[in-house]
């Protein structure tokens, strides 16, 4: 067969290796820390390039898992919300999973253990679906629902990572989905390039909450060079343009990434660390705060599922 899965237990955890045999392409998912995506090694010639900043050991995650939350699976809100409280049904609820300067971030599941619940490899594909089931845990997000996270590598480097949220409470429950990767060509992010299909900007406030208002950026489009521009911004992407929705391409080594989100990932958060060694491009399906601003935010009836898939297509 082309693919193949295959496990190890070393670095004091479990991963799962999804590879392409052919081209040598592989993907690494730590199951037990929050089902992220630990690496993506990806062949140029002689050489190999892993594409995501990841974690080096289970002790390198927990003591930095929430310093910039690296891969980590933003659910069942993004980004931030507001003095970590908001209203649902007529009721007010306070989070405190994870908060920063008083504003709960990137939702409770980032340190969930998943479980696998099922691996196939063959020769056009490989795929594991892994699962958390979440009753309530946090007083904060008192709303049962599963969360199931697909990975599924395919031909021609492509990485498709789909979740399924659905819900298993009595009432109808607010969700927010995203991912929070930092891409990588193994050096500063100076020298790559960017492309977004977007006209317009997610206004902030100094805490980095939207103030309900956009504004208008040029040249996203056509691309630029990232040089010693800073980021941490939000971008409504536009409905109608042709996928991928961004580009993020190193001249220098003739290699790009680009990403094909579905229709309930219609913003994109890009964030550049101090480090300049990586860039975060978070496909969201909401913007941050949506909780209280309601963009984006999608309430789910009772037994009702949603799926929001982003697809990384590497071209070499």
């Amino acid at each position: 067969m082309r693919f193949q899965i295959t496990t190890k237990q070393e670095n004091g955890w479990h991963s799962l290796q999804l590879k392409d045999t052919t081209n040598g392409t592989t993907v690494e998912i730590i199951p037990d820390a929050g089902a992220i995506l630990n690496a993506f090694y990806v062949k140029k010639g002689d050489r190999t390039v892993n594409l995501v900043e990841g974690y080096q050991s289970m002790q390198d995650w927990n003591e930095n898992k929430t310093k910039g939350f690296r891969s980590a699976k933003m659910s069942p809100y993004v980004c931030r919300v507001a003095d970590s409280t908001y209203r649902w049904e007529g009721k007010v609820h306070h989070l405190n999973k994870f908060m920063l300067n008083g504003i709960a971030i990137h939702g409770v599941l980032y340190d969930a253990s998943f479980q696998v619940m099922e691996t196939k490899a063959g020769n056009d594909h490989a795929e594991v679906e892994l699962r958390y089931v979440y009753r309530a845990d946090d007083p904060g997000y008192p709303f049962a629902y599963d969360c199931l996270i697909k990975y599924r590598l395919d031909k021609d480097n492509t990485l498709t990572l789909s979740t399924l949220i659905h819900n298993h409470d009595k009432e109808p429950i607010p969700v927010s989905d995203g991912w929070h990767p930092y891409f990588t060509f193994g050096g500063k992010v100076d020298g790559l390039t960017l492309k977004v299909a977007t006209d317009a900007m997610l206004e902030y406030d100094s805490a980095v909450i939207p103030t309900g208002n956009t504004l208008p950026v040029e040249g996203f489009r056509a691309g630029f060079t990232i040089g010693d521009k800073f980021f941490d911004n939000g971008y409504v992407l536009d409905p109608k343009a042709p996928a991928p929705q961004a580009v993020l391409g190193n001249p220098a080594l003739g290699m790009s990434i680009e990403f094909h989100a579905d229709a309930h990932y219609p913003y994109l958060q890009v964030y550049i660390p101090p480090h300049r060694n990586s860039i975060a491009i978070e496909n969201l399906s909401s913007a941050p705060d949506a909780f209280n601003n309601g963009m984006g935010l999608v309430s789910l009836k009772p037994d009702e599922s949603m799926v929001f898939s982003v697809k990384y297509k590497v071209n070499i």
